[in-house]
Order: C-alpha cells, then sequence, then structure tokens
C-alpha cells in the first residue's frame, strides 16, 4: 500500500467522521475441514455482517467495505496449513493473517483493532508432558486435560533384576561406588538424553514423577530444568494412567501459573544462551530482523507513543485519524514475530519487570 498519499488526500480523507471498520477471528483448518465447509461457514459470517453494516450506515459507506471483504475472503488460502485467520478492513486498509494457534471465534464492527487482540482470542490449551521414573524404569506420556497418551518405555537393560529398598543408597550417588548406584545414574543420564529428544518434538512443560532418591540423582544430571515445571514425589511407573492424571489435575486446574513459570525457565534458558532480547529496542532491533521465536510481554504493557522508528510502515489509518489502526510499537512488534511464524505469550503484570516488561527469545537450534 503506497503511503506517499498528498497532503490534499490525506485531509480530504481525515475529514471524515466515521467509517465501517469490521474485523473477523475465525479457526480456519483446510487441512482437517472441507473448503465446502470452511466457505459455506464464511458465507453466513459475511451475511451477517453484510446485514448489520447496511442497519448503521447507508448504502453508500457501506457497499463499499461488504464488496471489499467479499473480495478477500473469496481470495483466502484454503492451502494453507494454518489453524485460524485474522480478517481487518475499513475503508482505507485491509490485513489477512493466517495463524498458526487456534482462536475462539470473535466477529467485531466499529471496534479499534490492536494486533494483541487475536492473541488474547488465542485457546488456552493444556498440554504437557509427563516422564514417570523409577530406578530401571521409565515411562514418558504426552497429556492434556482429557487423556494420557504412552509416547516411550525404558526398561534399564544394564541393571540385574533387583529389588531394594533405595533407602539404603547415598544421597550423594555420583561418589558412591555403590554398583547399584553407579547403574541407576546411568540410567537417569539415559533417560534424560532421551528427554532431550522427545522435546525437539513436543515443545512443553515437563512433569517428573519418582521415589524421592531418584528424583534427587534427576535433578543432578539434568540438563532439562528449564522444561521441567515440577517433580512429584511417588512410585507411578506401576499404576494406570488414571492414577497418573490425578495427580497431575490440581496442576491442570492451576494452569496459568504453570504455563508462567514454564515461560519464565524459557527466558532463563535463553538468556544462558545468549538468545534473549530484553527491553523494547532490543526487542524491534530482534523482530525487524525476523529473528523472533516467542515473544514474552506482560499483559497491559505498551508504549505512551506511536511508532517514531525511522524505518516505520505507519498504517493508514493511524494517520487519518480513523480509529481502526495497530495502536503503539508493541502490536507492530506482535505482527512482526507472529509473521515470521513466531509466537506470542502474555504474563501477569509486573513478572517481568527485571526485562523491562517485554522479551524475545531469539530462534536456535
Amino acid at each position: 500500500m503506497d503511503l506517499n498519499i498528498a497532503l490534499e488526500q490525506r485531509q480530504a480523507i481525515a475529514e471524515i467522521k466515521y467509517l465501517p471498520a469490521v474485523s473477523i477471528i475465525l479457526p480456519f483448518q483446510p487441512v482437517i475441514t472441507s473448503k465446502s465447509q470452511l466457505a459455506c461457514r464464511l458465507k453466513l459470517i459475511i451475511g451477517k455482517i453484510e446485514r448489520e453494516l447496511v442497519k448503521l450506515y447507508s448504502v453508500e459507506k457501506a457497499m463499499p467495505l461488504i464488496i471489499k471483504l467479499k473480495i478477500i475472503i473469496r481470495n483466502l488460502n484454503y492451502n494453507s496449513p494454518t489453524k485460524s485467520i485474522a480478517v481487518f478492513v475499513s475503508p482505507v486498509m485491509e490485513k489477512v493473517y493466517y495463524l498458526e494457534f487456534e482462536v475462539e471465534e470473535k466477529i467485531a464492527i466499529d471496534e479499534s483493532f490492536k494486533i494483541r487482540d487475536f492473541v488474547f482470542n488465542k485457546k488456552q490449551t493444556i498440554q504437557y508432558l509427563v516422564m514417570v521414573l523409577s530406578d530401571e524404569h521409565s515411562k514418558m506420556y504426552v497429556g492434556n486435560c482429557s487423556k494420557l497418551t504412552i509416547i516411550k518405555s525404558n526398561i534399564s537393560t544394564n541393571a540385574k533384576s533387583y529389588e531394594n529398598n533405595l533407602g539404603e543408597v547415598s544421597a550423594d550417588f555420583i561418589h558412591n561406588s555403590n554398583p547399584k548406584a553407579v547403574l541407576l545414574n546411568e540410567f537417569l543420564h539415559q533417560m534424560d538424553q532421551g528427554l532431550s529428544i522427545i522435546l525437539t518434538a513436543y515443545a512443553l512443560p515437563v512433569f517428573i514423577t519418582g521415589a524421592k532418591k531418584v528424583l534427587e540423582q534427576f535433578k543432578k544430571i539434568t540438563t532439562n530444568e528449564r522444561n521441567i515445571v515440577q517433580f512429584i514425589e511417588g512410585s507411578y511407573h506401576q499404576v494406570k494412567e488414571e492414577e497418573i492424571q490425578n495427580v497431575i489435575f490440581p496442576y491442570e486446574f492451576d494452569w496459568k501459573k504453570v504455563k508462567q513459570k514454564y515461560l519464565l525457565n524459557q527466558i532463563e534458558k535463553a538468556k544462558e544462551k545468549n538468545k534473549l532480547a530484553i527491553g523494547i529496542n532490543q526487542v524491534w532491533s530482534a523482530a525487524i530482523q525476523n529473528k523472533g521465536k516467542l515473544l514474552i510481554m506482560e499483559t497491559e504493557y505498551a508504549t505512551s507513543q506511536p511508532l517514531n522508528r525511522k524505518d516505520l510502515f505507519f498504517k493508514m489509518d493511524f494517520l487519518f485519524g480513523i480509529p481502526f489502526y495497530i495502536k503503539d510499537e508493541v502490536d507492530e512488534i506482535i505482527e512482526k514475530v507472529l509473521e515470521s511464524e513466531g509466537y506470542v505469550e502474555f504474563v501477569e503484570q509486573a513478572t517481568l519487570k527485571e526485562y523491562d516488561h517485554i522479551v524475545l527469545i531469539e530462534n536456535y537450534q
């Protein structure tokens, strides 16, 4: 869109007191839903919007927007492997986002648009990994609110069949000459390496369960401490999945707290790898270079002034004083991160106080 518009044209548009604007945030998964079903759903939505616009505005004002909206919907990419779309249309701007996350449906007319709106509309999914450890067995599950699914099971190949009380083993396993302790240490190292591999496919919070002595040793040797949100004492390697789920349920119930702890751990992990941009200036610089993997910010964080970067792409709606625009540089950063296939998460106020309220985890292997 050409923003180098003559001053006369800007003034003419700025004189328009009020114009219609439409926002559509919608689940959109062509991979699992047929094109005909999606098209039918979109047709119903457009019909509803058209009726509302005609009620609120004269035909002269409503019809150009309706026509523009129908063209956008007709040209949607049904080959996109996305989960949702966000469509924003006003008389002077139009934007379509293909999103990698699921959203709650939202349709709005004449509400100010902020990029963060559809991030707030993201469905909050509860998903995690559970590693069940014993001295010679390990099971790995991927879980959600409804079920646990086993994805890996291991038995120590070095250990002979033995049944003992781990209370006989010293707390300092590494320096203990007890052969059982040595075998346990080797086994846990193998399980930690396996966890590292699984985390490349499932970037999720991890719960570890096991006897106290096993957990104490695993804490010493693990390289995945930043992904582990809770160690849970107990012997669950011979129980049914339903019993393990009952143990995890309190954490599901307070998932917001679990997720926040996980995100803070990811920040520390990125900081250790020197892959963390801190504060609005560093985050902006990383975002415009398409380095953003995960943007984390406090819920109400915003800058007090509009963007003033010299290379800024100003939105026309902002220039013309129309209330349907990206408000500040935080929203612009969110847009850039999403366009580079990154993700955005929010945490509670003051959580990131020591990081100037906003961070960006950069892409790294």
